[in-house]
């Protein structure tokens, strides 16, 4: 393979995007952080690790980041400019402000790079398993270069428009999902309020044209006390309502139903629910404590 790839974030996702990245044949530089398992076991597989972010950008022409959000997005392509080569392009698989992502790319295009935006849809089981779900802002040119590395990573790649149209649509799923989050728990401590136990909502939801897969993996928890069914933290939640709140903004609509679903994850983040291992199912119990109920 001629492109030469790095990647920064080889966290919970981006271990296994990074290895099947490797699979394929691509020479691949990572970025260690303090987490050092992932980052030795790649080493281990035939990774070089860079000794910083300048570095990485000299050993590549397409760098992909898995970060926390646009703080942190911005922070670190600042110094990958002052090493990539000409036109190469940077993949940001993020959940991002689009609005951030697409001044970003702006001033990357005057610069001679190119910013994607790729946020991924899945679980960090999917993702060792090669079978992500990718949501790609691009050009075409652009998006038919990237696409051999998506895919050794992507079951289902999905080119949604230009670039930060990725992001968008990845904050419109991300809607759907933390407000389906934010209505089970109200379902759940009022149907405790009026008696309806969890086992009896789940009874009567479970198989019905309400289920999905998210409504599985949220009473994974819910019902079964399952605290890993799905790790995405309500910190995580929490800001990327905030983006979408931003993106209404941005683009002069009203966005009541989103900032009351931002407004539940604000509770439970601002009542303890900030840790690394506060999941997006655990919103169940802020629900409920706040309005004093005791599930069953």
């Amino acid at each position: 393979m001629t492109e030469a790839i790095g990647f920064i974030g080889v966290g919970l996702m981006g271990h296994g995007m990074a290895k099947n990245i490797m699979a394929k044949g691509y020479d691949l530089t990572i970025l260690g952080h303090r987490n050092r398992e992932p980052v030795d076991d790649l080493v281990a597989l035939g990774a070089s690790e860079a000794g910083s972010v300048v570095d990485l950008a000299k050993a590549s022409d397409i760098v992909f980041l898995c970060l926390p959000g646009s703080p942190q997005v911005e922070a670190v392509v600042s110094d990958l400019v002052k090493g990539l080569p000409d036109g190469a392009i940077i993949v940001d698989c993020s959940t991002s402000d689009p609005v951030s992502t697409q001044k970003l790319g702006e001033t990357l295009g005057t610069q001679g790079f190119h910013l994607v935006d790729a946020p991924l849809g899945g679980t960090p089981i999917q993702a060792e398993a090669g079978k992500l779900t990718a949501l790609i802002g691009a050009t075409d040119v652009v998006f038919n270069r990237l696409k051999p590395v998506i895919d050794a990573w992507a079951e289902t790649v999905v080119h949604v428009g230009g670039p930060g149209d990725g992001h968008k649509m990845k904050l419109l799923n991300n809607f759907l999902s933390l407000g389906y989050a934010a209505l089970y728990s109200e379902a759940l401590a009022l149907g405790e309020k009026v008696g309806i136990s969890t086992q009896v909502f789940d009874n009567a939801i479970r198989g019905s044209r309400m289920d999905c897969g998210f409504y599985q993996t949220f009473m994974g928890y819910a019902l079964e006390g399952n605290r890993e069914s799905h790790k995405f933290t309500l910190t995580n939640a929490l800001k990327d309502l905030r983006y979408l709140e931003s993106m209404a903004d941005a683009a002069g609509m009203a966005n009541p139903i989103g900032n009351a679903a931002k407004n539940s994850f604000a509770m439970a983040c601002s009542a303890g629910g900030d840790g690394d291992q506060d999941y997006i199912p655990h919103l169940v119990d802020f629900v409920a404590k706040r309005n004093g109920v005791t599930r069953t």
